[in-house]
């Protein structure tokens, strides 16, 4: 739990950001109003968000409080890859393994986010565990293949692309060659699986309009799927990769002999790295966008196994134990200390989203604004960066204002946000309030300022913030 502890440093510093703020505005529905809102979107999340709704019904909403089980579930990872990298790659390369996975800097990143991302590879680790096991001691008996089956559909519901994991588990049972009696069992419990998960599929299938805005976005590049994807900084990357790429060239090179089981353990990890990342990739050029970066998180144990077979395997060129494991110790630090600046970065207060100000732009109305003042929000932007989402997630800061744009509450319908009108409808709305605040995005269309002044407001002043601008109009009142 050490790397988990330290991965939860600064968890309450940055501000949350559309992806989290959908979590804790699905989190704080009644159950009925959640179950409306899975019925048309987020099914894929449901899981979390219910986990969520009593987690933040007990402990509240602040973001230390609400990112805390990530950080745990990040803890659970580190332990899993250890005891899988222990059995893939021995005692050493499965202490390194963890050792690397904790300063990943993707691994970082979820492990203080409000989001399933961090659930997802600790099941998908410990799962891969299982397997292993279970395949190594020849197990047949029905109760614990049930187990793996039950650990698979729960974290298809977890997190749909988990589902993913399969075609890796068959790789592992081409390594391991069990047998026969093996090989049905585990064919029946991803059968089992399946079959448990069909709901989820089914709402997913039904639900997939919800990740059309992925074909607005560039996501599959070169960049991203070898840099962002697990990186985050070109240094991070090109260390890891060169470790990865080492390890595989002296197995292939060095051959079976010298070392023994080595080879297999590398095989799978590979097949985690690539194989996932494959599936994505090909289904968005082929069938539907589908890729994301954050999509394949849960493959990080198997990169961090896959990096610390290319440290074990450099650490053998030198003579003597206390030598390998110095340069072992060395090849991890260095990797450490490019991912460094990234960690320290990602606890910094705007660095969720390129700069997400949420709570800046909350602390600040309630600052400045008195009883009595209106306030609208831009809405002229994509839904992941609207500044109205501050008012969602930090609502006992808007107290003094009326929103006097609100038509329907979230909790009053099925999708995630609130309905609002236009700031051009809202004259009616506007009769006897003599101050409104207009909170804008920088760089936006929003015409809301203009329409504004056709109402007969004018800008008495502006508040520029991280990424976001409050103005304050005032008027005369009769």
């Amino acid at each position: 739990m050490v790397g988990g502890a330290v991965a939860y440093a600064g968890a309450g510093t940055p501000s949350y950001w559309g992806d989290e703020a959908a979590s804790i505005v699905s989190a704080q529905r009644s159950l009925p109003s959640l179950f409306a809102e899975l019925g048309h979107i987020d099914a894929v999340h449901g899981l979390y968000y219910l986990f969520l709704h009593f987690w933040t019904g007990a402990f509240g909403t602040s973001e230390a409080v609400v990112r805390f089980p990530s950080a745990v579930a990040a803890g659970f990872a580190i332990a899993g890859t250890v005891a899988l990298g222990r059995r893939l790659l021995g005692t050493t390369g499965g202490i390194i393994a963890g050792a690397v996975i904790a300063v990943l800097p993707e691994f970082t990143r979820i492990a203080i986010e409000a989001r399933s991302y961090a659930f997802s590879m600790a099941v998908a680790v410990w799962l891969t565990w299982l397997l292993i096991v279970l395949v190594r001691r020849a197990e047949s008996r029905k109760r614990f293949w049930l187990i793996y089956a039950a650990g698979l559909a729960f974290g298809t519901y977890l997190f749909l692309y988990l589902a993913m994991l399969v075609v890796v588990h068959l790789v592992v049972l081409i390594v391991e060659r069990p047998s026969a009696p093996v090989v049905r069992r585990w064919l029946q419990a991803v059968a089992v699986a399946g079959v448990l998960a069909l709901p989820i599929g089914a709402l997913a299938i039904h639900e997939q309009h919800q990740i059309a805005f992925l074909a607005k976005r560039n996501y599959a590049t070169v960049s991203a799927v070898l840099v962002k994807q697990w990186f985050s900084k070109p240094i991070v990357a090109v260390i890891a990769w060169a470790l990865i790429v080492a390890g595989v060239a002296i197995t292939l090179l060095v051959g079976r002999r010298r070392l023994p089981g080595l080879r297999g353990g590398q095989a799978i990890a590979l097949a985690w790295v690539v194989i996932p990342t494959a599936i994505l990739l090909a289904g968005n050029a082929w069938i539907a966008p589908m890729y994301n970066m954050r999509y394949a998180a849960f493959c990080l144990p198997g990169v961090a196994i896959a990096i610390a077979a290319g440290i074990v395997q450099l650490s053998r060129f030198a003579r003597g134990l206390r030598a390998r494991t110095l340069v072992a110790i060395w090849l991890a630090v260095i990797l450490a200390g490019a991912a460094a600046p990234t960690f320290i970065a990602q606890r910094g207060e705007f660095a969720k989203d390129g700069g997400s100000d949420l709570r800046q732009i909350a602390e600040t109305v309630k600052s400045v604004a008195k009883p009595g003042d209106a306030i609208v929000f831009d809405q002229a932007i994509k839904p992941s960066r609207r500044p109205r989402m501050a008012l969602d997630v930090y609502p006992s800061d808007f107290e003094a204002v009326a929103d006097i744009a609100l038509v329907t509450p979230y909790d009053d319908r099925p999708g995630i946000w609130d309905t609002v009108a236009p700031t051009d409808t809202l004259a009616p709305q506007l009769t006897g309030f003599r101050t409104v605040w207009a909170v804008e995005a920088r760089g936006s269309s929003s015409a809301d300022l203009e329409t504004l002044r056709f109402f007969g407001y004018i800008v008495s002043r502006s508040i520029h913030l991280h990424r976001t601008v409050l103005y304050e109009l005032t008027k005369e009142t009769r």
